[in-house]
């Protein structure tokens, strides 16, 4: 590359950059919708049935499995085992009994395209899921059944978040916004199952009358 043509390329490079939205204001957008999903506004009243938290944490574990297939920026973010144990309580299996789970089709789409990432390329995926457990969660626990150890971090959170804090660009925002797509999608398919259920009970009830 010649002289002129690495000026330009810089020139370039420096114009997006300095045009590029911080991070938080870029997924804004996104973030917002994500919060008034009805399913996640039912969770956070506390209007969740256990099962249909269930269903909602079997998800979570899919996608955490997935996502801590590789080493996260601090060990005391992993979360698979702690939703493991809040299925296994809300279930009230015993030790030993195994939980066997069957993602939605949304969340199987989201699994398969964290599969295809490479660690670096999965950040901007941690930072969104679970930045929103560790902030955003911690209103969600006393809402929802059972003990809510998904939500517990072990170790100082700041700590916790800076690991996540101190690597973070504002040019993760497009892998961000991706993420946020897969969790609106889960969310939409998690109320339209929850709605399928409530109609078929109804109908049952009916004709048991």
């Amino acid at each position: 590359m010649t002289n002129f043509l690495c000026f330009r390329y810089n020139l370039n490079l420096y114009k997006t950059k300095k045009n590029m939205l911080p991070l938080k204001e870029a997924i804004a957008e996104k973030h917002s919708l994500a919060e008034k999903m009805p399913f996640n506004q039912r969770m956070f009243k506390g209007e969740l049935s256990k099962e249909e938290y269930i269903l909602y944490l079997s998800q979570q574990l899919a996608i955490f499995d997935s996502i801590e297939k590789d080493e996260l920026p601090h060990p005391s973010l992993n979360r698979s085992r702690k939703v493991y144990e809040d299925i296994k309580e809300l279930m009230e299996l015993e030790n030993g009994e195994s939980i066997h789970i069957k993602p939605l089709d949304t969340t199987n789409e989201y699994r398969k395209y964290l599969n295809g990432l490479s660690k670096e390329e999965k950040l901007p995926h941690v930072y969104l899921n679970y930045l929103a457990i560790m902030f955003g969660g911690q209103m969600m626990k006393a809402n929802v059944p059972g003990s809510g150890k998904m939500y517990e971090f072990e170790g100082d959170i700041r700590e916790i978040a800076g690991s996540i804090r101190a690597i973070q660009k504002d040019e993760w925002a497009d892998e961000a916004n991706k993420a946020l797509d897969f969790n609106i999608n889960i969310l939409d398919e998690l109320q339209n199952v929850s709605e399928s259920a409530r109609i078929e009970a109804e109908g049952d009830g009916g004709e048991g009358a």
